[in-house]
């Protein structure tokens, strides 16, 4: 059995997006690109975006830590601390806005 600190990790990233050039950092919790399902840490510093992609399969954002805006087309939504998103099967973009940190849950579609 394998156990992980998000907050250790939460904490570790935040720090590394604050001072990185690109104002992010990311650490995969679970899977990866071969895996069915894969968990990312994703750490973004206030004002920082990903660029609008699409989603590899089903997915939910949930937020660790600060405010941020998910927006899918003309719909946008924003979540705070604790709050869950489901991401939509559209071409997507995420703003933190504030600095934050989100837990991205993909099952991958063969």
């Amino acid at each position: 059995m394998e156990k992980t600190s998000l907050a250790e990790l939460t904490e570790q990233h935040l720090a590394a997006a604050r001072t990185a050039s690109g104002g992010r950092s990311a650490h995969t919790v679970l899977g990866g690109h071969a895996a069915t399902l894969r968990q990312t840490l994703i750490a973004l510093a206030a004002g920082q975006q990903l660029d609008e992609h699409e989603s590899p399969g089903e997915a939910t954002l949930q937020v660790l830590r600060g405010r941020v805006r998910l927006v899918a087309g003309a719909d946008s939504a924003d979540a705070s601390t604790g709050e869950l998103l489901v991401i939509p099967d559209a071409r997507h973009s995420l703003d933190a806005l504030q600095d934050s940190v989100v837990l991205l849950t993909v099952a991958k579609t063969a």
